[in-house]
């Protein structure tokens, strides 16, 4: 068995592509109003949609215990892999970086943890390449190499309807500047060293969407690009995302994902969340 590669359910990717490619989830913990499930498995999107729309739900998230990947960890390795890459959402977001490397620091085979610095399909892309490689063969340095290169070559962009959500979460970071202007301002946010930072400002919805193709066209470069659309509670403004992405990168638009944000990030960003994650290809 080739180095096996573990990710988190922040990374959004769908079941079958992940027993497709060989990847292992491990799941957050999302509560809400003190009822806590698995994202993905008891907790879904809409759940946590539908309690932030009351504006009355309690709505928080929790870290995999080290236990959790541990548990997985001696799984995979009982099946015959040689080696462990387990891969993750952004430690300045969350825990689940630190409980996956207490975890792996007392496995029997070689280990590496990465943080992708990022989250979604800012993830999903790294993890699939890290996938990639373990399917070719490689050894764990270099399955660990797929996945940080990916990661470099990833920007993930994003338009909150309202920051409110990522300040009562403590997600806000450098974008706390806005919350001043918040109601004068839309911003588009980015994920900058593995924190949420302000890419620009503009006064509509309408006019943030379109900058944000703008940027996201921008980020691609001028070769392949692969493309992922989060939406929470928005299909329709997702798809017209698509549609404008589309139209132009053309001929360079290799893979495309649209996906709606997982439970645990939703949590943290609100109904009307609109992400576009470009990944360009080496």
């Amino acid at each position: 068995m080739p180095v096996a590669v573990v990710t988190d359910s922040t990374a959004d990717l769908p079941p079958e592509l992940c027993r497709e490619r060989g990847v292992t989830v491990v799941p957050l913990t999302v509560v809400i109003d003190g009822a806590a499930g698995h994202e993905g498995r008891d907790v879904t999107p809409e759940h946590v949609a539908g309690a932030l729309a009351t504006r009355r739900a309690t709505v928080s998230t929790s870290r995999p215990a080290p236990e959790e990947f541990r548990s997985e960890y001696r799984r995979l390795i009982a099946d015959g892999a040689t080696g462990i890459l387990s891969v993750h959402l952004s430690a300045n977001l969350s825990g689940t970086y630190d409980s996956a490397a207490h975890a792996a620091a007392e496995l029997p085979v070689p280990s590496a943890v990465v943080d992708s610095r990022s989250t979604g399909m800012g993830l999903g892309f790294p993890v699939l390449a890290a996938a990639e490689a373990a399917a070719a063969g490689a050894d764990l340095p270099r399955v660990e190499a797929a996945a940080v290169a990916a990661a470099e070559r990833t920007t993930t962009l994003f338009y909150v309807d309202t920051l409110d959500f990522l300040r009562r979460g403590g997600r806000i970071g450098a974008a706390s500047a806005l919350l001043g202007t918040a109601l004068s301002v839309k911003p588009i946010l980015r994920m900058g060293n593995g924190a949420i930072v302000v890419r620009d400002r503009v006064r509509t919805a309408t006019r943030a969407l379109a900058r944000l193709v703008d940027l996201a066209v921008e980020s691609a470069g001028d070769g392949p690009v692969d493309v992922a659309v989060h939406h929470l509670d928005a299909p329709e403004r997702a798809a017209a995302l698509v549609a404008a992405l589309t139209e132009r990168l053309g001929a360079r638009l290799r893979e495309r994902f649209v996906l709606q944000i997982g439970a645990a990030v939703a949590a943290h960003t609100g109904p009307g969340l609109l992400s576009i994650v470009t990944h360009r290809r080496p």
